[in-house]
């Protein structure tokens, strides 16, 4: 499994990894069926955003002491280091927030349940905190692994055609990118 770190169109890096090529399918109990069939369908994010939470996710599985990132190489390894090192202290506090802020709106939410029907308030927030939780473990766990970051040439060619704004050489990148890496959906990470 590769975790890549690198600059979508706007120029914000992203994090995310592949995903295995096939889940290990295990039997669940009836209430771990409806909690994963609630995920799926009440799971709001955008898919960059989602994509990176379940990056973070991921690190929780790996028993793996080094991971492996890919970026472009446009960069020096130590000024990689240190963005990376920076972007995930950005986002452990950014998630430290978004968990204040979701715990002090799960009570307004639970008032809800005073109208017919089911709560649906009180279930999205549940869920967004779980993710939101799940990931800011995955990036404490990120922060005291080692990183081997390796470059890549089709990252490279990305960000290039980024800097010069060659928004017509984006869907070839991007596919040759999903080919060679197995990455779903990396046009709705990095493009739109």
């Amino acid at each position: 499994m590769f975790f890549f770190f690198v600059k979508d169109h706007r120029e914000k890096y992203r994090y995310f990894c592949t995903k295995p090529l096939r889940e290990i399918q295990v039997k669940f109990s009836r209430w771990k069926k409806i909690w994963e069939k609630a995920k799926k369908k009440l799971m709001l994010l955008p898919q960059r955003i989602l994509a990176q939470e379940q990056a973070f996710e991921h690190v929780l599985k790996l028993e793996a002491k080094t991971l492996v990132v890919l970026h472009s190489g446009r960069c020096t390894d130590q000024k990689i280091k240190i963005r990376f090192f920076f972007f995930l202290q950005r986002q452990r506090t950014k998630h430290v927030f978004l968990l204040i802020a979701e715990t002090l709106l799960l009570p307004i939410s639970g008032l809800a349940a005073l109208l017919p029907g089911p709560n649906v308030f009180f279930g999205v927030l549940a869920l967004l905190m779980f993710t939101h939780w799940q990931s800011l473990r995955g990036i404490n766990r990120l922060l005291k692994k080692d990183h081997d970051f390796r470059s890549s040439q089709e990252l490279n060619e990305w960000e290039e055609a980024i800097k010069t704004r060659q928004e017509n050489a984006y869907p070839q990148i991007l596919k040759r990118i999903a080919e060679e890496y197995k990455v779903e959906n990396i046009h709705k990470i990095l493009w739109s």
